[in-house]
């Protein structure tokens, strides 16, 4: 039942009378699987937060690295997580990563009920939990290959927007079973106010921040039975017509990971301060990730035996040119939204709950703002917006087109950075930023739906220009590229408002929209366009 060697869902004979039920269960048991890895990669940005306010001995910018961390390691394992569906079929990928994310979701749990846990072991957790931004490209993938082209727009919206839920589940989530003993453990004591959805919580209240990590169980558990017992492996010579063993193929995972997971590392020692890495210049930053790109693909290369055949076929869409046109693309839309999921409510946190007063002559930012907003009430609500509205992205490209979509959305992504930036410079010069918190805030969330429109249309525009066998692997490389926003925006943040510059990061952003407006325009839309409105 696990394995099926006859699939053809663009024949509606088919589709309709077997076909769409096994796509849909697939479908279903893939949502949550994405949900989950999503959560466990971006909860550093929450919990840094509430770390913030327990009074852990860390700078701010030290907690800015964790989501740094686990957002370029998720994106550097996108990189063999785009090639697993071909080498290990659909139901055994998806069942191990899934079960993979327990191991940093009870190291976090069990790391947070100690202050005085080395800032390294936190760096350890948050790089293992990049196993969670892997699991998007190879979710994305196998999905790709269940539905027939013509309902590729909502079906990979469904999957990519539902699971990007994840972001807003663990925003949500998180504050919330932190006011409760559900996992036992002792209490910490906030020393600043704190949030939930729901309002503020007053500093003197017992918090349980461990179990932040500890909750995530509840639901990884049954989902690695549930991708175990009721996922397929597709055994189609276009899909994964030589997979093995279900041992043989987690194997082969597992080597694959390890390969993103020495050049994550080596890249991350090279990029963090130190006394963590060798804190290279902010600028280095972009060869180092090229690199990491680079030298990840070489070293798949030489893996020997089965494996190499199998990737050499996959590899061949990096001779052709939509491959990078897209990811380009793709990384205006779904880098900005993880960018800006990752780095949100530490943002809201370090802008508007201090007051920016001069004293003696020189502006200072550490002087904690009492009419400040709570970043936990509302940091969640950008990315729901933003993934909420994926599916309606992809249904709309369906209808009109995705490259018509993705240009009305570059345009309201560079209008709506530029007012951001705005509103952010004079918060951070402002004794009382919270005067300018709405505004901010409402473009904000219009930059996150716009971001949603577009992960649709882009990725309704991949499955049209690219043949089967490639869209899949080309989605996953789209999204590996894209997701080292996860990595680049909060430490794009973090650098601007350590030079007190924190508009700088939202010009440069607005800037590459721009070259991604006039690279769809060219590509897709224009006069000499190549391949029109896809």
């Amino acid at each position: 039942m696990a394995d099926i060697r006859e699939w053809n869902p663009e024949d509606d004979g088919f589709w309709e009378s077997k076909g769409k039920s096994i796509a849909n269960r697939n479908l279903w048991i893939s949502i949550p699987s994405l949900l989950s890895g999503f959560a466990v990669w971006l909860y550093w940005g929450i919990i840094t937060v509430q770390m913030l306010n327990l009074g852990f001995p860390f700078a701010k910018a030290e907690l800015f690295t964790l989501a740094a961390i686990a957002g370029l390691t998720g994106a550097t394992l996108r990189i063999p997580n785009s090639f697993f569906i071909r080498i290990a079929g659909g139901r055994n990928t998806i069942f191990f990563t899934t079960a993979l994310l327990m191991i940093p979701a009870i190291g976090a749990g069990i790391a947070l009920q100690d202050k005085n846990t080395p800032l390294w072991v936190f760096q350890i957790l948050a790089f293992l939990s990049g196993f969670g931004g892997g699991n998007f490209a190879s979710s994305m993938s196998n999905i790709s290959f269940f539905f027939p082209k013509r309902m590729q727009g909502l079906a990979l919206g469904l999957n990519a927007g539902l699971g990007n839920a994840g972001v807003t589940t663990m925003q949500i989530v998180v504050p919330l079973v932190m006011t409760f003993g559900i996992f036992g453990g002792e209490a910490m004591i906030l020393e600043n106010t704190s949030g939930t959805l729901i309002g503020k919580i007053p500093a003197g209240t017992e918090t349980y921040i461990h179990n932040a990590g500890f909750v995530w169980l509840l639901l990884l558990i049954p989902l690695a039975f549930a991708g175990w017992f009721g996922m397929n492996n597709l055994r189609t010579e276009e899909v994964s017509p030589h997979i093995g063993s279900p041992i043989g193929a987690m194997s082969k995972i597992a080597g694959m990971l390890m390969i993103g997971f020495v050049t994550a590392a080596i890249g991350l020692y090279i990029i963090l301060p130190a006394p963590t890495g060798l804190g290279a210049p902010g600028w280095a930053k972009w060869p180092v990730i090229a690199g990491i790109l680079f030298t990840t693909v070489m070293l798949m290369k030489m893996i020997p035996g089965d494996i190499k055949p199998n990737l050499q076929r996959q590899f061949k869409i990096f001779g052709n040119k939509h491959t990078w046109v897209m990811s380009i693309i793709y990384t205006m839309t779904f880098g900005s939204f993880i960018g800006y999921s990752a780095g949100f409510a530490l943002a809201i946190k370090v802008v508007f709950g201090f007051q920016h007063v001069e004293i003696n002559g020189l502006m200072t930012h550490d002087l904690a703002n009492p009419n400040g907003p709570s970043a936990l009430m509302y940091a969640w609500m950008g990315p729901f917006i933003g993934a909420l509205i994926r599916p309606v992205g992809g249904w709309i490209s369906d209808k009109v087109g995705g490259a018509k979509v993705t240009q009305v959305v570059a345009i309201v992504m560079i209008a709506s950075a530029f007012g951001v930036a705005h509103f952010l410079k004079a918060a951070y010069q402002s004794a009382t930023p919270e005067e300018f918190f709405v505004p901010f805030f409402v473009l904000f969330l219009v930059l996150f739906a716009a971001t949603g429109i577009g992960n649709g249309s882009t990725f309704r525009t991949i499955a049209m220009v690219f043949p089967k066998e490639q869209a899949g692997p080309v989605l996953g490389w789209t999204s590996a590229v894209a997701a080292y926003g996860a990595f680049i925006i909060p430490k794009v943040f973090g650098e601007q408002i350590k030079a007190t510059t924190p508009e700088n990061a939202l010009y440069g952003f607005a800037v590459f929209y721009a070259v991604c407006l006039v690279l769809n325009w060219w590509y897709y839309l224009g006069p000499k366009a190549e391949i029109k409105n896809p």
